[in-house]
């Protein structure tokens, strides 16, 4: 057998967080555009490893062990000492990815991913614009086509709103939602629109009511909360979106679609996110709604696609320098 048949792609993987939304979807979404299911496994390690993490010793888990994953994607600070540990009770032979900077140092893990405002540099360290996640055509798709038939009032032009809310940085509160319901019912008036919108845990009901009490002379739905988030159905009906800038995940996943993005500010600072503005505003994804319906064209971001060719082609290019046995 020659040193080309020798090396595959990879087969199994495991998700390894604290089960935190935020770590865990960007984490599962890698792995689906890698065509592989994954293993999920939740940790919640008690003190003293709790508080060691992430630069102390993995807690047992018993569902941590052999046989080993071809990769294993961890984010968050409780998975790190995790990744390390199957790192060297495989033998190597686990391809390990850390989701987010693992603050105790990139050395030790094939692949770390962060955001390109991070600004962490090294060999095993690649970066984006925006955070990988679970958007897909085949989701946007499926999910357009059930909006229409729970929201029929929606006419053939959307726009899409997505809500996030109050966090350490800025604030959504009874205020912030009645300037947005109404400028989003004007823009809808002057502009022909009908409106869909998804408020997010953080929104709150009574924000999310001001929110529809605002949109009542436009034709809208907005989420009440039960069954299936329309997140996705939302993301996929829209001729454009309103996005509030408090999150980088929804701006990301917005920018997924390609569609023009009017990000909605929020009173509120922070650096970081900040910086992401700026980057999506460099590549062309976001302007700030100032209730003008101007349309532009960027290239679509793909972050999840670009980590998920980066681990299969670290992870053939590493096994190809021994045999597979």
């Amino acid at each position: 057998m020659t040193r080309a048949e020798n090396i595959r792609i990879p087969e199994t993987g495991w998700v390894v967080t604290s089960g935190n939304a935020g770590h865990q979807e960007p984490a599962i979404g890698v792995f689906e555009a890698m065509g592989i299911r994954p293993k999920v496994i939740r940790v919640a390690p008690g003190a003293p490893f709790r508080f060691l993490a992430p630069y102390g010793p993995a807690a047992r888990h018993p569902k941590i062990a052999a046989p080993w994953p071809d990769v294993v994607l961890v984010s968050g600070r409780q998975s790190i000492p995790y990744a390390r540990a199957i790192r060297k009770r495989s033998g190597g032979r686990t391809f390990t990815a850390v989701l987010q900077n693992p603050v105790a140092g990139i050395n030790g893990f094939d692949l770390v991913w962060v955001n390109e405002h991070d600004a962490l540099c090294g060999d095993n360290v690649i970066r984006t614009v925006t955070t990988p996640n679970r958007v897909n055509v085949a989701r946007l798709k499926d999910g357009a086509a059930a909006l229409r038939t729970h929201a029929p009032v929606l006419t053939d032009r959307v726009l899409g709103v997505v809500i996030g809310g109050s966090s350490r940085f800025y604030q959504f509160r009874a205020v912030e939602a009645e300037a947005l319901g109404e400028a989003l019912a004007k823009f809808a008036a002057e502009h022909g629109f009908s409106v869909a919108v998804t408020p997010s845990r953080r929104t709150g009901k009574t924000n999310t009511n001001i929110v529809r009490d605002k949109l009542s002379g436009v034709p809208s739905w907005v989420w009440d909360g039960t069954g299936d988030n329309p997140y996705f159905g939302i993301l996929g009906i829209a001729e454009r979106l309103v996005v509030t800038c408090d999150s980088v995940n929804m701006l990301g996943e917005a920018a997924y679609t390609g569609k023009p993005i009017h990000a909605w500010r929020l009173p509120g600072t922070s650096d970081k996110i900040g910086a992401f503005h700026k980057d999506l505003i460099a590549h062309g994804a976001i302007h700030w709604f100032d209730g003008t319906c101007e349309t532009w064209d960027y290239a679509p971001l793909d972050a999840t696609r670009y980590v998920a060719d980066e681990i299969v082609s670290r992870y053939m290019e590493r096994n190809g320098r021994r045999p597979i046995e």
